[in-house]
């Protein structure tokens, strides 16, 4: 019986490509056309088969955890590309239809992210040992989507880029005062520092390995004075700022507090003021959070529509004065980050066990294919409160963009020239 529902499941699900799956019996069930290598994998148990039909965006990820949906042949990622590039993401059987369309009506009360839950979400994720992070993202540690302005370059110029990109959207000017909110490992406020000119930049984060991470960078290249890092909830903030950035933190908002967010982003922004905000988000409307991300990975987060984020950016008295769909960016930022983890995937298990590895595994597996497959994207949206604060073209972006690189270059010069002298000096000393 089994057998024949997820040959009926699976059947609607895969028509190309070559997949095998074992069933709990010892049964093998083929799936696609043949074409490309095969995908073999197999359910431990009959309960597990049961879980992937009833409710897979919770319990596939679980049985991989487990042991109990054992990828034989491929990776876990071959699997989930092949079960996904044909359905968008979304459920197909009735039951995980109905659980779907329950967890969109109560989406709200997953992200209910009151200051005490954010502080305590944050830290499930960000407060993990530094080094996990230091085996699969850039040299700056920038943990939120890339750019890829060169299909060729590597994951550190395209999170270089990222950074190039959002600084010219700001369209910052010498003597502004910027606030980070969501200011991570310290990257982009040293670079609005260091490379845009910016005179203070506050970071704002929830996470103490971040918080003390980034003040230790800034102090090493004494920078402290003028870039200050803070352990600080967005909503406890004061003062006024002649531009605002955030980048990769708006997911862990929720939509019960979007009001209260760009509420206080208005309040702290001047009137003359940019503020861009750099956010994952749904292509297709508004949905819910994935139930396993949210038990696993990033509690409390929510991915926003653009539908749910401008008519609270309205209302609060800000202008839309620019967007941008980062499309496919974070999958190819995705698909740098799982290599990258599966080629250190040892030194992984030397700081956690099997099962946080696989569960890692399947994290980055299942969020590139979601990228590339499910309708998400990156959102830039750039805010002010008058409407003459920006040049009335977009010209501007792309000139800064340049001017940006061209300052880059000479800093990186000036750098290696400086160490080109210094290393003698040390060798003699």
């Amino acid at each position: 019986m089994m057998d024949e529902v997820l040959r009926s499941v699976f059947s609607r699900i895969v028509s190309r490509g070559a997949l095998t799956i074992v069933t709990a019996r010892g049964t093998p069930l083929t799936f696609g056309d043949g074409t490309g290598d095969e995908v073999r994998v197999r359910f431990a148990d009959t309960r597990a088969e049961l879980g992937v039909v009833l409710d897979p965006h919770l319990y596939l990820g679980e049985l991989f955890m487990d042991g109990r949906f054992v990828v034989e042949q491929g990776t876990i990622y071959d699997f989930l590309e092949m079960a996904m590039r044909e359905t968008t993401g979304r459920a197909r059987t009735l039951p995980a239809r109905i659980l779907e369309r329950v967890r969109y009506l109560t989406r709200s009360l997953v992200s209910w992210n009151n200051p005490l839950r954010s502080r305590r979400n944050v830290a499930h994720h960000y407060d993990l040992d530094h080094r996990l992070y230091r085996l699969f993202l850039d040299r700056d540690f920038q943990y939120s989507c890339a750019y890829f302005d060169d299909p060729d370059c590597t994951l550190e110029q395209a999170q270089i880029a990222k950074k190039r990109l959002v600084s010219a959207k700001l369209f910052v000017e010498r003597g502004n005062r910027i606030l980070d909110i969501g200011s991570g490992w310290g990257g982009l406020g040293l670079y609005l520092k260091e490379i845009v000119g910016a005179k203070e930049v506050l970071g704002v984060t929830l996470s103490t390995e971040q918080l003390n991470a980034a003040r230790g960078r800034a102090r090493q290249r004494a920078v402290d004075d003028s870039v200050k890092f803070e352990l600080k909830d967005y909503r406890s903030l004061t003062g006024e700022f002649d531009r605002i950035v955030s980048v990769g933190m708006f997911e862990h908002v929720g939509p019960r507090y979007y009001a209260t967010f760009f509420n206080k982003c208005r309040e702290l922004l001047r009137p003359d003021g940019v503020m861009v905000l750099h956010t994952i988000g749904h292509l297709d409307g508004p949905w819910h959070p994935s139930p396993w991300i949210d038990k696993y990975i990033f509690p409390g987060g929510h991915l926003p529509a653009l539908s749910d984020m401008v008519p609270a950016i309205e209302r609060a008295g800000l202008l839309v004065t620019d967007v941008e769909c980062l499309r496919l960016h974070y999958a190819s930022t995705l698909a740098e980050w799982r290599r990258r983890f599966m080629e250190r995937r040892a030194d992984a298990l030397a700081l956690y066990d099997e099962r946080f590895c696989r569960m890692w595994e399947f994290y980055l597996a299942a969020c590139e294919s979601s990228f590339r497959y499910s309708q998400l994207g990156v959102y830039q949206v750039q805010c002010c409160r008058r409407v003459d604060a920006l040049p009335i073209t977009r010209d501007y972006i792309g000139e800064r963009y340049a001017e940006l690189r061209q300052t880059e270059l000479q800093l990186a010069q000036s750098r290696a020239e400086a160490e080109a002298v210094e290393i003698p000096r040390r060798r003699h000393g």
